[in-house]
């Protein structure tokens, strides 16, 4: 038996939620509880070379790639080392998730023109607030996403037989 008062989505809202559905920090909700997010989302366009964020900016919205790609790079001395490619269907500045986070990385577009879902801190923010359910799945997500990042952090400096001090990562 169907529900009357259960809420019926849009085409639109349906696709957003599908593609938000398979992103990371995204994919334990259920589109009611993704309906939360969507007066929130601002589609943004970028174009090649464009940086989205500094290291050491505040942390001020998630993105999330609809086209296009984006190099998320490390500065070393003068220059930027990449240290990964994000592609479609893909979320980064993940620590806008977090309260008074700064960048860690230097988000800079790759490719002649990406567009993204952006998503305020401010908004997570309010969302979390008033689903501790949502926030609760979200961080889930978040942490897998580190402890999976800290795996291959981990394997990287057994392979490169320690080639710098792991140790300084905890101090």
């Amino acid at each position: 038996m169907l529900n009357p008062f259960k809420r019926t989505y849009s085409e639109g809202e349906l696709e957003i939620f599908e593609f938000l559905a398979n992103t990371v920090f995204f994919n334990k909700l259920k589109y009611a509880e993704m309906y939360r997010f969507l007066s929130a989302i601002h589609n943004r366009k970028y174009v090649k070379d464009e940086v989205i964020f500094f290291r050491n900016d505040p942390s001020q919205a998630l993105y999330i790639v609809k086209s296009g790609q984006v190099s998320l790079n490390v500065d070393i001395k003068d220059d930027l080392e990449n240290v990964l490619r994000i592609r479609r269907g893909m979320a980064f500045g993940e620590n806008a998730l977090l309260t008074d986070a700064k960048r860690v990385y230097t988000a800079i577009v790759d490719s002649e023109e990406a567009e993204m879902m952006v998503i305020p801190h401010y908004a997570v923010k309010e969302v979390f607030d008033s689903s501790p359910k949502i926030k609760a799945k979200m961080l889930a997500s978040l942490a897998e996403y580190y402890n999976a990042n800290n795996h291959r952090l981990f394997a990287a400096y057994k392979s490169s037989f320690g080639f710098f001090k792991l140790g300084e990562m905890f101090e």
